[in-house]
């Protein structure tokens, strides 16, 4: 029976991604598979229990049964937050490896998820280190672009694991680092022990929204085309600047929802015309009918909010970065870039599988 931590530098690093992908792989090569995310953070009610959002999706996808207090064994309520400040806090770790001993029993391998960095949970003593630790399991640490990687970081990382570090996965690395990435990085990380068995391509689907989502996301509201609120948003541009300026631009940002003031119809005219995705609409002010009709006619919706561009504009930039993988396009989507990307012959030799 092999054991493998997933966790990351950071939070929405792609962990669900990385573990959905894992698994739906060794499935596929006929290996029994077991998973749990010791310590949940999205705490939620669904069929009557409460569980941990992303641990209950991610079990759908793998077609995995267990019971939620297996499958997370520690729950991170405002009670549970009120207790553990509180100096209250009780000894979970026993709860964790009970738990981890119940669902690996009789599997080829067990996927345990991270929350978060893998310090997050240090305050009550359940961070990544810690569990990692306490179960005698490998580890993987996912660490995401983010203008640059976070070497500093999985240096201290193999200081802190050890051995129990089996390697590293780089995360949406864009054309432009790539060769970066294979010509330097990946040398340096071998010369100081950490193995890199994964570095997958930024890909703008991964980081794609629907527009019903954003909608709902940025407060807003759909005011038509609303058959079309499925379409896919990668991107965004601000209509800020001139027309021709902006033409300039939106040629070269395909799939980009434009955010506009709700009084410039003629950035609105040119977006609808170069079916972009979808319009946002800032400053609460609704378009004039002849926009309304070429976006029914053009099949592309409108959101109106009521905050300014400045504002929005930052809203989508987080968004776009933190959208929860829920899409079944999507995950299909990541697990071919996990596939793709990841050794998993080196993997298994490091897991003794």
């Amino acid at each position: 029976m092999a054991g493998i931590y997933v966790g990351s530098t950071a939070g929405f690093s792609g962990k669900n991604m990385v573990i959905m992908g894992l698994g739906l792989k060794f499935q596929k090569d006929n290996l029994s598979v077991a998973y749990m995310k010791p310590v949940g953070a999205v705490p939620r009610e669904i069929e009557g229990k409460l569980r941990d959002e992303d641990a209950h999706f991610v079990q759908k996808i793998l077609k995995i049964e267990a019971e939620p207090d297996l499958l997370t064994p520690v729950l991170v309520t405002q009670d549970f937050k009120v207790k553990a400040f509180s100096g209250q806090c009780a000894d979970l770790m026993p709860a964790i490896k009970s738990a981890y001993a119940k669902v690996s029993s009789g599997k080829d391998v067990t996927i345990v998820a991270g929350s978060g960095s893998m310090y997050s949970g240090k305050y009550c003593k359940v961070d990544g280190v810690s569990v990692v630790k306490d179960l005698g399991i490998k580890c993987v640490i996912i660490d995401r672009f983010d203008n640059e990687l976070k070497y500093d970081y999985l240096l201290a990382m193999k200081e802190a694991l050890g051995d129990q570090l089996l390697g590293v996965i780089l995360n949406d690395i864009p054309a432009t680092f790539m060769d970066e990435v294979e010509s330097m990085l990946k040398p340096f990380f071998e010369r100081v022990g950490v193995k890199v068995i994964g570095v997958i391509p930024k890909d703008p689907l991964m980081g794609a929204i629907k527009v019903s989502d954003l909608a709902e996301r940025l407060g807003g509201k759909v005011i038509s085309a609303h058959n079309k609120s499925d379409k896919v948003v990668e991107n965004f541009l601000i209509g800020t600047m001139q027309v021709d300026n902006f033409m300039t631009h939106f040629r070269k940002n395909k799939n980009s929802a434009v955010i506009v003031g709700g009084d410039r119809a003629d950035v609105q005219l040119v977006a609808l015309e170069g079916n972009c995705p979808c319009l946002i609409l800032t400053g609460n002010l609704y378009p004039n009918d002849i926009i309304l009709t070429r976006s029914e006619v053009l099949e592309t919706p409108i959101i109106v909010v009521r905050e300014d561009t400045f504002t929005v504009a930052k809203k989508m930039e987080n968004i776009l970065t933190s959208h929860k993988l829920r899409d079944m396009i999507k995950v299909n989507h990541g697990a071919q870039l996990v596939t793709a990307n990841v050794d998993f012959a080196l993997l298994k030799k490091r897991l003794g599988m």
